[in-house]
């Protein structure tokens, strides 16, 4: 499984590099030849009632045993006192997988497209995996708008979201009633997953009963603008390690950043409180490492960054080799690109965006843990 995670991602990242490299040199010229469908957007009707509650809806669910992507832990990984059989983290975990669909060929991706559900499968096993100190993971199949949905500002882009969206909404509903009644919930996504679970704050749980069980939300690789967003999502951002009911976010950029492009497509999109102009920030930044809003975080208490060993199939944590440091502008940096062998995964203008999750992954770990055993402690924000 592992080998067939990091060989995709390989070829899925070339293909995105190969893009994301046209498209510097000819800009919006090559963006609809590259990635936006050229098909005729199909508006698909919702799904059954009770579609995800068939157990094949799902990518990662309680009960799937060694099946569940989300199960995997890097080779020789120590678990801490929160992973212990007798301490295991006790919330409940929505986690929604980035964009697999690299296609032209559709606007959204088909439940039973291969590719783009192999992808997000892979997806689920590196980004959801900090989170399986928790026996109670879930990660619903979704029909994800194509990559292309976010290189356009063609009405067909926030049909093929909406659409997205729909099925993500129906999921969460499925979650509530599967899971026990007055259990912590984790909302953690990224990318698409990101954009999605922010507007699931903001319709479905702010100002409802279930806000007072959401123990933190991650919304990863998704800016969460805070004059934007934070107010129509009902919730802070998180300000210290030990702060629940709030917002964890960050976008990942070395040096030196180039992030005009990322900042275009961003803006694409509304702010949840309807806004179109100019840049939507100052952006949500909770430090990875330390878990403060804002601030500067040394490698040395980087606990582990799980790199991909392509020859072996398989990948390592590397402890201490990556700083973080909050900006002005709510992106995060990492200082020089790290001296490790990621692979050619990084996108032009040194942005990590596709390792937002695994540059810090034994810190999400723990930030994890130590929120919800401070939300079950009764902690608030």
């Amino acid at each position: 499984m592992v080998r067939k995670f990091l060989y995709i991602m390989a070829g899925f990242v070339a293909l995105l590099l190969a893009g994301a490299a046209a498209l510097r040199i000819f800009a919006s010229d090559l963006t609809e030849i590259a990635f936006v469908p050229s098909a005729e957007f199909s508006d698909l009707p919702a799904l059954p009632a009770a579609s995800y509650d068939n157990p094949d809806m799902w990518l990662a669910r309680p009960g799937m045993g060694e099946r569940d992507p989300a199960r995997w832990v890097p080779p020789g990984f120590m678990a801490g006192d929160g992973d212990d059989a007798a301490t295991k983290v006790e919330a409940a975990v929505f986690f929604l997988h980035p964009t697999g669909l690299v296609s032209r060929d559709s606007w959204n991706a088909a439940l039973d497209d291969k590719a783009s559900q192999q992808r997000s499968r892979l997806f689920v096993q590196g980004m959801a995996s900090p989170f399986n100190a928790s026996d109670n993971v879930w990660a619903p199949r979704y029909r994800q708008a194509a990559i292309g949905a976010f290189l356009t500002d063609v009405p067909e882009a926030d049909r093929a979201l909406d659409l997205a969206y729909r099925d993500v909404r129906q999921a969460f509903e499925t979650f509530l009633a599967s899971i026990k009644p007055d259990q912590p919930i984790v909302l953690a996504g990224h990318s698409q997953g990101a954009l999605h679970l922010r507007r699931l704050i903001a319709e479905r749980i702010a100002g409802t009963p279930v806000a007072s069980r959401l123990a933190v939300a991650y919304i990863i690789g998704w800016p969460v603008s805070v004059p934007g967003d934070l107010p129509a999502m009902k919730m802070p951002a998180c300000t210290d390690a030990s702060s629940t009911g709030c917002v964890v976010s960050w976008l990942t950029f070395a040096d030196p950043p180039e992030t005009e492009m990322l900042m275009r497509a961003y803006a694409r999109r509304l702010s949840l409180n309807g806004g179109t102009s100019g840049r939507p920030g100052p952006f949500v930044c909770v430090n990875p490492i330390s878990g403060v809003e804002g601030g500067t975080a040394p490698a040395a208490d980087n606990l582990g960054t799980l790199i991909p060993d392509l020859e072996r199939g398989t990948g390592v944590l590397v402890t201490g080799a990556v700083p973080a440091r909050c900006g002005e502008d709510g992106l995060l940096n990492i200082g020089a690109p790290p001296e490790l062998d990621m692979g050619p995964y990084v996108l032009p203008g040194n942005n990590y965006h596709l390792y937002d999750i695994t540059l810090f992954w034994a810190n999400l770990r723990q930030d994890f843990e130590r929120r919800v055993a401070a939300f079950r402690a009764g902690k608030k924000p």
